[in-house]
């Protein structure tokens, strides 16, 4: 087995979660056999360089995050499980972009707070800095598995009951309707990876360190005036975001 160990020591990533992610992209590139099993903790152990101790923790937190299942006697084996797909477009929506793939849907706010605008927020609305903002924590699940977990910012002054209204609705289009906004179009999306926060692994329900998916959008009505600007967290190994023009 070709050894790759790669792993770098004092970055302030653990290593078991270096070999975590390095497990993680075997797993993309062929590492498993035909039916999915991966190799012995001791070859594990060997490609990455480390002790079967590291192997193993790092297996127990791919387990945890549903990527792995381990059968007693048998090994350790990737979990083939499908991973939803969501659609990032003009008219991208959380439930509509899930309907086909989950027999439920569902957002609710987590929490709420006025907040004065700093960047990049305040920039992406059009607003000044120090300008008044509503913030809303919400939590997506698709059958009862979290899948987003968002952070939006609204302008106070145009939509000040927006927070009681999404709490009632747990639908931001809805939300959005009820405050004179009946349509509107993503004007811009960024995506990047990074490694999940304290919160991202507490609300998505993850292993420390899982790998999760930002996007950092901002949608504006049909006049082309900003009206939302958000950073969503998707787990990598339940989601997959697909950028295009589908509604």
């Amino acid at each position: 087995m070709e050894k790759r160990s790669g792993l770098q020591r004092g970055v302030g990533v653990a290593l078991w979660r270096q070999i975590a992610d390095g497990i993680r992209h075997g797993i993309a590139t062929g590492l498993a056999d035909a039916n999915g099993r991966l190799p012995p903790e001791s070859q594990l152990a060997e490609r990455f360089g480390v002790n079967r101790h590291t192997v193993r923790a790092a297996i127990s937190a791919l387990a945890h995050e549903g990527v792995l299942q381990s059968q007693q006697g048998r090994g350790t084996y990737v979990r083939r499980q499908k991973r939803l797909v969501y659609p990032i477009g003009e008219r991208t929506r959380f439930s509509a972009g899930l309907h086909d793939q989950a027999r439920e849907t569902r957002s609710e706010m987590m929490s709420a707070a006025n907040e004065p605008a700093r960047e990049p927020v305040a920039a992406a609305l059009g607003l000044k800095a120090g300008d008044g903002l509503i913030r809303i924590e919400s939590l997506g699940t698709a059958d009862g598995v979290p899948v987003s977990r968002a952070t939006s910012w609204f302008d106070a002054d145009r939509f000040p009951g927006i927070a009681d209204i999404f709490a009632r609705t747990g639908s931001i289009t809805e939300t959005l309707a009820a405050c004179g906004v009946a349509d509107y179009r993503r004007a811009s999306t960024g995506i990047e990876a990074r490694h999940a926060d304290e919160t991202d692994t507490l609300e998505l329900q993850l292993a420390p360190g899982a790998i999760v998916i930002v996007t950092r959008a901002l949608n504006a009505d049909l006049s082309g005036t900003p009206i939302q600007y958000s950073v969503t967290r998707f787990p990598a190994d339940r989601v997959e975001l697909v950028v295009g023009n589908r509604s």
